[in-house]
């Protein structure tokens, strides 16, 4: 745990008593560029296209929905577009809530779905860290189990995770969780996860690059370390082990 100085090496977290590790994707897993910049950017380009060609879809019409419903309880500033009930209307809100990073479940589906449907025609490759897949070996190889905790949809975690330039990684991965367990920032969303996980808080790990996070888990009981990926940013003091790379979580030798 570090005070305010610097150059302070990045925590050693042993992994001792510890069940599962939970792991948030952007920024921890994943480069936030790639989420930000290729993602965000090839929804955004196919929305309009991909809302014409499945606009009778079932599950579709259940994202338009919920959108429906979280537009009807937007506050009136900024006000959102008008909602209109035809593919140009939802991409206008859609677009809208995307300038604004917006956590929206139904945004979040849809996506989803243009995603997997980029990974498929393999116009998308997912991104990790060199570290993330021996560290995922090494944990199952100990009997540490996995899973993910990300406001995107989980089918946009489990596609992520199977299309990943080093491979399909989902073999290690028990379970994901996203934004309908619960705000990120909640502690109670911890609590259901560790519960799901069949774990007590205290044998859960939650690494993610957001402090409000790790403050909502740490709170809940979870164990936490904060991930600082950028070379030379300085880790913040505070409640939490801070490491550099999966590398720093090591498990306590038998």
């Amino acid at each position: 745990m570090h005070g305010s100085h610097l150059h302070s090496a990045p925590d050693s977290v042993e992994l001792k008593d510890v069940g599962a590790v939970l792991l948030d994707i952007e920024g921890t897993t994943t480069p936030i560029e790639f989420v930000h910049q290729t993602l965000f950017g090839h929804a955004r380009a196919r929305v309009s296209e991909f809302l014409e060609r499945h606009w009778k879809d079932a599950a579709v019409r259940d994202d338009v929905a919920r959108l429906r419903t979280e537009h009807a309880a937007e506050p009136s500033n900024p006000a959102p577009p008008p909602w209109r009930d035809d593919a140009a209307g939802v991409v206008a809100y859609v677009h809208w809530l995307m300038d604004r990073d917006r956590k929206s479940t139904g945004l979040k589906s849809l996506q989803g779905k243009i995603w997997e449907e980029g990974y498929r025609s393999g116009e998308l490759r997912s991104e990790v860290y060199p570290d993330v897949a021996p560290a995922l070996e090494r944990w199952r190889g100990q009997g540490i189990e996995i899973a993910i905790f990300s406001s995107g949809s989980v089918q946009a975690q489990r596609s992520l995770f199977t299309n990943t330039v080093a491979g399909d990684l989902t073999r290690f991965i028990r379970d994901y969780f996203d934004t309908t367990t619960g705000p990120k920032t909640a502690p109670e969303s911890y609590e259901r996860i560790a519960a799901a996980l069949e774990r007590p808080t205290a044998e859960v790990l939650f690494v993610s690059d957001i402090a409000a996070e790790l403050d909502a888990a740490l709170t809940a009981g979870i164990r936490t370390a904060l991930c600082v990926r950028k070379a030379g940013a300085a880790p913040p003091g505070g409640a939490h082990a801070v490491i550099r790379t999966f590398d720093d979580l090591e498990a306590m030798s038998p």
